[in-house]
């Protein structure tokens, strides 16, 4: 008898302890859930990017620009529903800016062009990178968002200047004074070289 009510007690005190277990469970769940549902509607409100060009005559010189297209086309869509959507949407963001820098237009294929596509690049690698760790910082990825905005608004400043540049009339033996000012271009001597051991008297 004794035996039956020690086991009785044993298998209270068992279910018992199973029950507050799986309450404590639930609350950590309840509680990671409305962590990643807050972390989520963060990145969900920041997530905006700036998908149109600033200026006409640029737009229209990028029509040509497929890659360009494609890049703009791919931020302009923006995900819903889930963290993973994000992801996907942040990988394939990421492979459209890398792809920038093949076929620029001859007008834009410039050092300064390609180095302000390069900083963009980098930013939305950044992107890519903290909105797929396990722990995602919402405040770093609304942070990238922006800077990626930036940069963006400042690619297309200097190809409205390029632009902009390109109408302003040239004058007359000004292409030819350019040309004579590039050492790349310039005519190598046909003297020869000078000896350094013959000495002057």
């Amino acid at each position: 008898m004794k035996y039956k009510i020690s086991l009785l007690l044993l298998l209270t005190i068992v279910l018992f302890s199973c029950q507050s277990n799986d309450e404590r469970r639930l609350a950590e769940n309840a509680k990671e859930a409305k962590k990643k549902e807050a972390i989520f509607n963060n990145i969900n409100k920041g997530w905006t990017f700036i998908d149109e060009p600033i200026n006409e005559i640029s737009e229209s010189k990028l029509n040509s620009w497929t890659e360009w297209r494609d890049f703009m086309k791919e931020i302009g869509d923006k995900p819903r529903k889930t963290i993973g959507a994000f992801q996907k949407k942040s990988t394939a963001i990421s492979k459209k800016a890398m792809a920038l820098n093949n076929n620029i237009p001859s007008e834009f294929n410039l050092p300064q062009i390609k180095s302000r596509i390069s900083i963009l690049v980098t930013k939305i690698k950044m992107l890519d990178l903290f909105i797929h760790l396990s722990k995602i910082p919402d405040d770093k990825v609304v942070f990238l968002v922006q800077e990626i905005n930036k940069e963006l608004i400042s690619l297309e400043r200097q190809m409205d200047k390029i632009v902009e540049k390109a109408k302003i009339p040239k004058e007359q033996g000004e292409e030819d004074f350019l040309r004579m000012l590039d050492t790349t271009r310039a005519i190598k001597s046909s003297a020869p070289p000078i000896d350094k051991n013959l000495q002057v008297e």
